[in-house]
């Protein structure tokens, strides 16, 4: 495995997907929505590659309704406010990530969240999660102009951190999140344990490493 050739003084990872398996609660969501108009439930293989793409990847599953219908905005508010009422039932960080948090900390590396998902879900979330209490500072899909793709929500977190972008490694599961990467000047890591849609596959992203498991990337930052 090649290492990061710039000096990583900080690491920016996505949140669902990426530290976090957010897929049971929001397959449950869309699947509560079934329930309520008698439709059988889906399994969660249905939902979880669609995972990344929010509101709007979970509807368009669940019933089959997209962004240029109609009746879309109205259920993606009821989704989002089912969403909002189960989102720590099922969450969990995902197994071998606690360790790799442990380790940064006890390396005095930095760690922030980069995240497209609202204020309104990330905070409760995370805290829930006890991760808040690790992460340097936390930036949502609402805290900048702009989401991912845009490299604002990362050089809003490096910018916090007081670490130049170019110093940064930015971990993700999505195409968005590398895009967005390498638009701020980052390094980029893809992770192939998280939901990575369904669209091209992950080699075709253009990251500028794939990693199979969490404690890779000690070693990718020549840490390990």
């Amino acid at each position: 495995m090649s290492r990061v050739t710039s000096a990583a003084r900080a690491v920016l990872f996505d949140l669902d997907g990426t530290l976090i398996d957010s897929a049971p609660d929001l397959a449950g969501a869309g699947n509560d929505m079934r329930a309520a108009r008698g439709l059988a439930v889906l399994p969660l293989a249905h939902f979880r590659p669609m995972v990344g793409s929010g509101a709007r990847g979970m509807v368009d599953r669940a019933l089959g309704v997209q962004p240029h219908d109609t009746e879309f905005a109205a259920l993606r508010d009821e989704f989002l406010q089912r969403y909002e009422g189960r989102m720590t039932q099922e969450t969990a960080v995902f197994p071998e990530l606690m360790p790799l948090l442990n380790a940064l900390r006890d390396l005095a590396v930095p760690w922030a969240i980069v995240t497209n998902k609202a204020t309104r879900f990330s905070v409760p979330l995370v805290a829930a999660l006890s991760l808040l209490r690790g992460a340097a500072t936390l930036v949502c899909g609402d805290t900048t102009p702009h989401a991912k793709p845009h490299p604002a929500p990362l050089l809003e977190a490096a910018r916090r951190l007081n670490v130049e972008p170019g110093h940064c490694v930015y971990v993700g599961d999505d195409l968005r999140d590398v895009q967005a990467g390498r638009a701020a000047g980052m390094s980029t890591v893809a992770v192939r344990w998280g939901y990575l849609g369904a669209g091209e596959p992950v080699e075709a992203w253009g990251a500028d490493h794939i990693i199979d498991s969490p404690m890779d990337l000690l070693k990718l930052l020549a840490l390990a």
